[in-house]
């Protein structure tokens, strides 16, 4: 089979949650996806786009891609905390590593427009260097369309 023939295989997820464990799931997905020479897009919606988000002490909830909670045995904050510590000394990069690989590695962030329309969410507010495209579910759609592989988180 030559390289016309051989069809390119897709990944997409769409990250419906902000919370911390899960955008880990997503991206070490998402990377290992575009290190096994796929193509991968990660669409953030509702609580997921808000780990896009510049960080502001007074957003609600929480913005920045370290800030979301852990979604089991958060404890308020010990649990999270714990979780970090355990990840330190298994030298797992961090969220921000993680992001910033999987866009050098050709990754696609898609920060949904609908959600940030209706969560009052504007482009000044996300961060520039991450984001590849401001869109709505139906260019979403067609990217997982030729999908291989489409993940819910």
């Amino acid at each position: 089979m030559d390289a016309e023939e051989r069809k390119v295989e897709r990944l997409t997820i769409v990250l419906h949650s902000g919370d911390m464990d899960k955008l880990y799931s997503a991206l070490i997905i998402a990377n290992g996806a575009l290190a096994m020479g796929m193509e991968a897009s990660i669409f953030f919606t509702f609580w997921g786009l808000q780990r896009l988000r510049k960080d502001a002490s007074w957003a609600m909830p929480p913005a920045g891609l370290d800030k979301g909670p852990l979604s089991k045995m958060h404890m308020l904050g010990v649990g999270k905390w714990m979780i970090n510590q355990r990840m330190k000394k298994a030298n797992v990069a961090s969220l921000e590593r993680m992001m910033s690989d999987f866009v050098e590695l050709g990754g696609k962030v898609m920060a949904c427009d609908m959600t940030m329309e209706i969560m009052g969410i504007r482009k000044e507010d996300l961060r520039e260097d991450l984001i590849g495209e401001y869109c709505g579910v139906g260019t979403f759609i067609q990217e997982a369309r030729g999908s291989t592989a489409n993940l819910f988180i």
